[in-house]
């Protein structure tokens, strides 16, 4: 089992959430490592786009920034293909994170299994502890925790290939009918920040509200 957060070096805020992430799943005991996340700084995000030979269209739209959305995604996608090659189970975390109860080590899950509480919008509450189909809504909930294994990568690196998108609401089940959430969710957004969206991509986070900065 490998955990990673995503962070960004060159932004202070975001190191220091994913050291909160960090020692969040310490006390719990689950040992995260920084990934050091894609960057409209660090990559030609157009360039990997079509290196990765993926189309920019489902990255247009109004709630986030173009380029920092799919620098985004590209950091999912690259974890992806890092977990596909090592043949290994994957926890994939973003730096706003917060480990709040025990995610079991072993979860008997299929594919990918979505583990963060809801993080914006309404939602609906699974009916049992344990393992459930996605439930909360028909996509991600946010992508700010979800396990998955070498399976479940290549099923997502092949779509991408087809209809890339911001990562949360690519991981949709009328795309991916496999995908499953633990509850209680035992990972939590705290976020005072974006990096990736525009002011109305804000308005519906639980975390929203006066002090909410753009980075």
């Amino acid at each position: 089992m490998k955990n990673y957060v995503i962070a960004i070096r060159d932004i202070d805020r975001s190191m220091q959430a994913a050291q909160r992430c960090i020692e969040s799943g310490a006390r719990h005991g689950v040992d995260i490592e920084v990934f050091d996340a894609v960057t409209p700084r660090n990559t030609d995000v157009l360039q990997f786009l079509r290196e990765e030979e993926m189309s920019i269209e489902g990255f247009k739209e109004i709630y986030s920034r173009l380029e920092n959305c799919v620098a985004a995604f590209a950091s999912h996608y690259t974890l992806w293909k890092m977990c596909s090659q090592s043949k290994n189970e994957f926890t994939i975390f973003e730096h706003d994170s917060i480990i709040v109860d025990t995610i079991p080590e072993n979860i008997p899950y299929d594919k990918v299994i979505n583990l963060g509480k809801p993080s914006y919008g309404r939602y609906n509450t699974p009916q049992k502890l344990g393992v459930n189909p996605l439930v909360s809504k028909r996509y991600f909930p946010g992508a700010h925790a979800y396990r998955l294994n070498s399976k479940g990568a290549d099923i997502l690196i092949q779509q991408a290939k087809r209809h890339a998108r911001p990562t949360d609401v690519f991981l949709h089940t009328d795309t991916f009918p496999f995908l499953q959430e633990y509850y209680p969710w035992p990972v939590e957004a705290k976020d005072s920040f974006s990096t990736i969206q525009r002011n109305q991509g804000c308005l519906a986070k639980h975390g929203y509200g006066e002090g909410y900065e753009l980075l």
